[in-house]
């Protein structure tokens, strides 16, 4: 009869890493690479998600994600949340500036900055469905400023209803990158800040050539996600819109192509598409921080 203690250590310990990690392996590829395989087959076929048989069209879907209007314009939706995203992260990194030198009310400023992002895309979403309805909290602030005569249908109007989302985005996340700035800001050494101030150097001056260039790297970092982010909206427009006048995402495309018109096939060709384009801004993130090192 074979017993576990015949063998020796070194077998013994591998019998045991194989056991415990049998199973978390078998999870990870029946929840997701099985899927993401699967994936890659539906994006060559025409299917509807529920007929067995599968149409092979091979690379069909591909070209009608680049060719077609209809499919091709989400991508143009994406470049107001790009912008949004440089706004964002001038705005955090503004803050985070301010913040690290001694400011009355430090620490409160802070947690009002960074609560945005603890509250749930949901909650924000209809949030800011109530501020910007008609005659809702922007209009009435609007109103109070006498800047009435700006007042517009915020998310009805297909020329501005993609800067009213990319500005909700960008109450969102800012927090984030305000926090991630300021913790790098931090670690800058406080002798470094007192030398500057010793040889003349206001504010502007150890910003620009203190703080930034430690901070480069957080910088550069926070620019390749946005890329891949922008792209891959999908919450605040989804709970606010819906995807209607104009504000349809590349996500939300995706997601009604595939459970609402029961094109899986081509859904899942856009769904190749933004994990391709998520795998080349990895490869160039770390190619960029390679050369850094």
């Amino acid at each position: 009869m074979f017993k576990l203690s015949d063998l020796s250590y070194k077998n013994q310990r591998k019998i045991i890493i194989f056991t415990f990690s049998l199973l978390p392996v078998v999870l990870l590829f029946t929840f997701a690479y099985l899927p993401v395989f699967n994936m890659f087959h539906y994006s060559f076929t025409d299917w509807n998600g529920f007929s067995k048989e599968k149409e092979w069209v091979g690379l069909e879907n591909y070209k009608s994600i680049f060719t077609n209007p209809e499919y091709f314009v989400v991508f143009k939706v994406s470049v107001y949340y790009f912008f949004a995203t440089f706004v964002q992260m001038g705005l955090a990194l503004y803050f985070a500036t301010i913040l690290s030198f001694n400011v009355k009310f430090k620490n409160l400023f802070k947690g009002i900055l960074f609560f945005p992002y603890l509250l749930n895309g949901v909650a924000i979403g209809f949030m800011f469905m109530i501020f910007f309805r008609p005659e809702g909290t922007f209009d009435t602030i609007l109103g109070m400023l006498g800047l009435g005569s700006l007042v517009q249908h915020w998310l009805g109007n297909p020329d501005i209803i993609n800067i009213s989302l990319a500005g909700t985005s960008v109450w969102r996340y800012m927090g984030f990158n305000f926090i991630i700035f300021l913790g790098a800001i931090s670690s800058i050494p406080n002798e470094i800040y007192e030398a500057a101030e010793m040889d003349g150097a206001n504010r502007w001056h150890q910003f620009r050539y203190i703080i930034l260039p430690s901070i480069s790297r957080m910088v550069q970092l926070n620019i390749i996600l946005a890329i891949s982010g922008t792209i891959s909206a999908f919450e605040i427009p989804f709970i606010m819109t819906g995807g209607a006048n104009g504000s349809k995402t590349f996500v939300i495309q995706t997601v009604d192509l595939a459970f609402k018109y029961g094109k899986v096939g081509l859904a899942s060709a856009m769904a190749v598409v933004l994990l391709f384009i998520v795998i080349v801004v990895t490869v160039v993130q770390r190619l960029a921080f390679k050369e850094e090192r």
